[in-house]
């Protein structure tokens, strides 16, 4: 075939559709040998010149091209074998008719009727985050068509939208989506990356989420859970490639230009993020790259945020931690960007790679203390100090004069680590399905098993063990800030004790939508916490988030109404919060007993208090009190009066 190639031009990057063709342009600062390779619709192959532009960009237009075509760079050199490149503007693969361990690309039409659909745009305080994996988390869901399972449609079939609404969930948080690569060490183990935290591609919705398109059924699940009034949140890694360390493969970077997209510390790869290498963006090209990238997120498929992983790094100016990076200033200026949720895991493994509460205006940020404070205050003893000061919204660590832009985003359970079931059920990490002999995974996960590892039918455990996760549901659900939910925590899913189940395409990350009477009741319950909180507990975030947050009344007390003095903060014991809006608005009192003995609490005086929910009596058989309240031992009881 014939095609007319001509110089092109340099802006913008990738392969971008025209009128009479496609123009390919290219960062390439280390290009000797750099050509671009055509495939046409019989899979014959043209090698096409590339122009040198301005800044080290290479391109060519090429008439006659459309949507369907594919193609791919490669270096050839006469002494060693033709290196195969993926653009690192890819926005979706295809197998390379020349190269079987190097994809193609495909040429996209964006084109897509939205339907009028919109952005949700829910508030932060009456947000209610819910991560989950796509395959994961419907691949064996029975009303959902086998087709459909572990797929993008799935996730937005009637039969999910339906337990997404009465559960309460206003966002859904992905595990990653864009298209990822397993790394070696899994490949020998005939294991594979399950989460898909090793980025091949930062443009391109994974094909293994689709049918037949990752295109247009990324966008039509985006399409529908907006039309249900449902956000979108995408976990990103821009933090590292999966080109690994030193010895590594190559896609792009490596080749492109080796020492300056990736970190580099006398001829060596840094490795602030553990995955073999850091991506630099600080290099003006690296950043432009993780720009568009999200910027064609948030115009191409209408995503409404995103969750940052090892965010730390993409603050880093030279090796330091920034608030005022590049990579924060960018975002910060940038009209599509302004007005999306942004997330940050705020730490990397790097030299001062721990930044919790150290990210700009803007951006919210996942709080392990959190975490770490409510399991040990309800599996172990942590101090009533800390548990109060997290419950308050970590205002340590996040002035409550920035809420809701800074509100704390909280959580007991995420991906990596115990489930909310195995918290409870599990003494000790069981990651022997990894292969690496149980050494991986974090070693302090604040659990306790409760007196049996794993499962059991011994009533008086399984009793117990219901009431801790109702005691850490509801800690999270109504303390001040964002709450996250792992969605698998809903269906009271175990992962058998695994707490680094990334390599587990398996029944160990997949969720059981079997339940059982004890899961049901869980989950029944579930949807009636989440109701109370946004009844009763968002009302008290928004006051306390406004200008007036000073005229409200927050008191701490013993059980016997009496103030805390200095020492009891130091204790490990029942505790009595009360809050109220204004001189005589709506009150909230929380019952706080971690003993393991019942308590009775003395009520403040006036009008009868509605029990809103006590994780020990679920069917309480009065719904108000008025004095007293005997609280039973591992509890809590939330209460509230108009």
């Amino acid at each position: 075939m014939d095609w007319q190639v001509t110089k092109g031009t340099p802006s913008p990057l990738g392969a971008n559709l025209t009128t009479s063709g496609c123009n390919f342009a290219i960062h390439a600062p280390n290009a000797t040998g750099l050509s671009l390779v055509v495939f046409d619709h019989n899979n014959d192959h043209h090698t096409i010149k590339l122009h040198k532009q301005v800044n080290h960009i290479y391109s060519a237009h090429v008439e006659g091209l459309n949507a369907g075509m594919r193609y791919a760079y490669c270096v050839t050199h006469k002494a060693k074998p033709t290196q195969w490149l993926i653009d690192p503007y890819t926005q979706k693969l295809a197998a390379n008719p020349l190269c079987e361990s190097i994809p193609a690309s495909v040429l996209v039409e964006h084109h897509f009727d939205w339907q009028q659909s919109s952005h949700p745009n829910t508030h932060q305080a009456n947000s209610i985050i819910y991560e989950l994996h796509v395959k994961g988390f419907t691949h064996l869901h029975p009303d959902v068509p086998a087709e459909l399972r572990g797929k993008y449609l799935g996730l937005c079939h009637p039969a999910v939208i339906k337990h997404f609404q009465s559960l309460g969930v206003t966002t859904l948080q992905l595990m990653p989506i864009a298209t990822s690569f397993d790394e070696g060490h899994l490949s020998e183990k005939e294991l594979t990356n399950f989460w898909g935290y090793n980025p091949l591609c930062w443009f391109a919705p994974d094909k293994k989420f689709a049918i037949d398109d990752p295109v247009t059924e990324l966008k039509t699940m985006v399409r529908t859970l907006h039309q249900h009034g449902i956000e979108v949140i995408l976990d990103v890694v821009y933090n590292h490639t999966a080109e690994s360390g030193d010895g590594g493969p190559v896609f792009n970077f490596k080749q492109l230009a080796p020492k300056t997209y990736l970190k580099n510390s006398q001829g060596k790869f840094e490795n602030y993020t553990g995955c073999g290498n850091t991506v630099d963006l600080n290099y003006p090209p690296a950043l432009r790259t993780v720009m568009d990238s999200l910027r064609h997120w948030v115009e191409e498929y209408h995503i409404d945020g995103f969750r940052f992983d090892l965010a730390a790094t993409l603050g880093r100016r030279g090796p330091l931690f920034d608030r005022r990076s590049a990579f924060f200033q960018s975002i910060h200026q940038d009209p599509a960007l302004q007005h999306v949720k942004l997330i940050a895991e705020p730490w990397d493994i790097g030299p001062n790679g721990y930044q919790l509460g150290g990210f700009p205006l803007g951006w919210n940020e996942c709080n392990d203390k959190f975490r770490d404070t409510t399991r040990s205050f309800w599996n172990h003893k942590a101090s009533l100090g800390e548990f109060a000061t997290r419950l308050m919204g970590s205002r340590d660590l996040f002035s409550a004069s920035r809420w809701p832009d800074k509100l704390s985003v909280n959580y007991v359970s995420y991906h990596d680590g115990f489930t909310l079931q195995d918290l409870v059920s599990y003494n000790q990490k069981h990651n022997h399905a990894n292969k690496e002999n149980n050494r991986d995974g974090h070693g302090d996960n604040r659990s306790f098993n409760h007196g049996i590892e794993g499962p059991t039918n011994t009533p008086a455990i399984v009793i117990l063990r219901e009431r801790q996760k109702r005691n850490l549901i509801t800690s999270l659900l109504f303390s001040f800030g964002i709450p996250h939910m792992l969605a698998v925590d809903s269906l009271s899913h175990t992962q058998q004790g695994n707490n680094n189940a990334y390599c587990q395409d398996s029944a160990i990350s997949w969720a059981n939508w079997q339940l059982d009477n004890e899961q049901t009741q869980f989950a029944q319950w579930l949807e009636r916490i989440i109701s109370a909180r946004n009844q009763y507990m968002v009302p008290f975030i928004e006051s306390f988030c406004g200008e007036s947050r000073g005229e409200h009344r927050i008191n701490w007390m013993k059980p016997n109404s009496q103030r805390l003095q200095v020492e009891d903060w130091h204790q490990h014991a029942p505790i009595m919060l009360h809050l109220g809006l204004y001189h005589c608005g709506s009150e909230l009192l929380y019952l706080i007993n971690p003993d393991k003995v019942p308590t009775r609490f003395r009520l403040p005086k006036g009008s009868p208090w509605k029990i809103v929910c006590d994780t020990a009596d679920l069917t309480p058989s009065q719904p108000t009190v008025c004095t007293t309240y005997m609280q039973s031992a591992h509890s809590i009881t939330i209460l509230h009066r108009s």
